[in-house]
């Protein structure tokens, strides 16, 4: 916080964001909050302290007792003083809603939320923010109708494109003509870009009021993080490089991470644990988070940012595909065999619970459309066969150009994903679920497809593409995703991987739905074993006035 911040607080604690409720299970939730000074914070007679880091005052309440299929509404106290809800606050009050109640289950997802609908100029031609909107809309429904749980699935700021008004804060505190320019280059300048997205009055109601789960994708850091071997030998090379991914992964840890985790394993947790025993809030956290943050880089195996969710019925498993990947060029995976091992055994405890419904949260789609997968077969067949040669530089080039890093592009990886969903869908581990559901985000257009072949499942295999919430696709990406459902592109597309010797894939998919594009929300309503997909989408009709539609609605599981 800088000095002219400090002179403008009051003379009580204030919440500078949130509430944001987090992890909630059918007896428990935590609550997450931001403050601008240290503080008690209470929530339903349970309190915390703040925790300091970089001079940011922080909390995470658990309020445990809760009956399962519960409403419980809520406020939060600043050293016994009633902060949230404001004074004449229009939206409904925020409350606590534990599963295992009647009803069908609603789980709203996207990703890719570029800032605020008021912090983008007008000229920018960025539809409606389908999170807002959403938000907007569901204050006007019956509280029966709300999402249960809401699923982010990566970017929910982004640290390489900043807002106008982020820059012009920046450039009072830097010079940006210098390395890395018009970008978040610590964590000081990331709590910016938090403060920025989560404080809309509409989102941060909704925040306050559905439970959240969320996971990075690149912009948090960096667009194509971690694409390649060579991109990161490329930006450990650039000296404020440290600065950046540390500041990125601290600030991740604090905003998101922490509230993606149980009561249980806040209790396991050895870094929210070390942070709780400095001895005062004075005392910064940010020297221990560094270390974590830079552990956590250069050996990915000292921090698991996967997380699962019960849900009844319904289990989220939420999968890391970009901080733990393996990008030695003949090992390339997705997830290094322990988190791989780690999420095969929570999906196989899934169907040994009798889970109705898994779902897999990744924020890079497993099944795209066919010829964009062709095209990354090719390009890491290429790359591998040739390292170290001019085809092989080549090959680097398309790939941080194109960004051709999904699971097509890890090719081991994805087949072994496939394997896993199979074993599932045949019941080689039990019952097998009604569906079993891939929600991703990143390629700014939304799809359905499923997984056809092989013969012989028993479960619904579907893979549910949604984004962005806020921020648009150029029209060189709609033109290409088009192409790339097509046949034709992906005869051509076939027949180059046949002439290169690519590996094919024993798998087949068909889209259901799609492609759309605009700013879009999608829903999932479970309800026994039936499924059902709806897709929402912002516009502005020939006024230039907001409109909200429902774009689709599709069966994914039929009674």
């Amino acid at each position: 916080m800088n000095p002219s911040e400090e002179a403008a607080r009051g003379p009580d604690p204030a919440l500078r964001l949130g509430p944001l409720l987090r992890h909630v299970d059918p007896v428990s939730a935590t609550i997450w909050v931001e403050t601008d000074r240290s503080c008690t914070v209470e929530v339903l007679g349970r309190r915390a302290r703040t925790f300091c880091v970089g001079g940011h005052h922080f909390a995470l309440v658990v309020v445990e007792g809760l009956a399962p299929g519960s409403t419980t509404p809520y406020e939060v106290h600043l050293d016994g003083r009633r902060v949230w809800p404001e004074e004449h606050d229009p939206f409904p009050a925020c409350r606590i809603r534990t599963p295992g109640g009647p009803g069908p289950f609603r789980l709203a997802f996207g990703s890719c939320r570029y800032a605020t609908r008021g912090s983008v100029e007008a000229d920018a031609k960025i539809p409606p923010d389908a999170l807002d909107s959403y938000a907007t809309q569901m204050a006007t429904r019956p509280e029966g109708e709300w999402p249960d749980a809401l699923v982010m699935l990566g970017d929910q700021v982004y640290a390489d494109a900043l807002t106008p008004g982020t820059k012009r804060w920046l450039a009072r505190r830097r010079d940006l003509d210098r390395a890395p320019g018009e970008q978040a280059a610590n964590f000081e300048e990331y709590t910016r870009l938090y403060a920025e997205s989560w404080s809309d009055p509409q989102v941060r109601w909704l925040l306050s009021t559905i439970p959240s789960s969320m996971i990075f994708d690149d912009h948090e850091m960096i667009d194509d993080w971690n694409t390649s071997a060579a991109w990161r030998q490329k930006m450990l090379g650039k000296e404020w490089w440290s600065d950046r991914i540390l500041g990125g992964l601290i600030s991740y840890w604090v905003y998101q991470h922490l509230g993606n985790l149980s009561p249980d394993e806040l209790a396991q947790n050895k870094t929210w644990q070390a942070v709780l025993g400095l001895p005062e809030d004075d005392d910064d956290a940010e020297p221990l988070l560094r270390d974590m943050a830079e552990r956590a880089d250069a050996e990915p195996t000292t921090v698991r940012w996967s997380f699962v969710r019960h849900w009844g019925p319904t289990r989220l498993i939420m999968i890391d595909s970009r901080a733990g990947r393996v990008l030695e060029e003949r090992q390339r995976a997705m997830l290094d065999d322990e988190e791989f091992a780690w999420v095969e055994a929570a999906m196989r405890n899934a169907v040994g619970d009798g889970v109705e419904h898994l779902v897999l949260g990744t924020s890079l789609p497993w099944l795209l459309p066919h010829a964009v997968h062709n095209i990354e077969r090719w390009n890491e067949t290429l790359k591998q066969r040739h390292v170290g040669g001019p085809l092989g530089a080549l090959a680097e080039l398309l790939r941080q150009a194109a960004d051709l890093e999904h699971w097509s592009a890890f090719h081991d990886s994805f087949e072994r994903l496939g394997r896993a969903l199979l074993s599932v869908a045949r019941g080689e581990h039990g019952r097998p679920p009604a569906t079993a559901l891939v929600l991703s985000g990143d390629v700014h257009h939304a799809y359905c497809a499923e997984l056809v072949r092989p013969d012989g499942l028993s479960s619904r295999v579907h893979q549910l593409t949604v984004s962005p919430l806020h921020n648009q696709a150029p029209h060189p990406i709609k033109v290409g995703f088009r192409i790339g459902w097509s046949r034709w592109a992906r005869r051509l597309t076939d027949g180059v991987g046949r002439l290169a010797r690519v590996e094919p894939t024993s798998l087949e998919w068909e889209k259901q739905a799609g492609p759309y594009f605009g700013n879009e929300i999608g829903e999932l309503v479970l309800d026994g074993r039936q499924a059902r997909f709806l897709l929402y989408a912002t516009g502005r009709d020939g006024q230039g006035r907001d409109e909200w539609r429902q774009v689709a609605d599709m069966e994914l599981a039929p009674a």
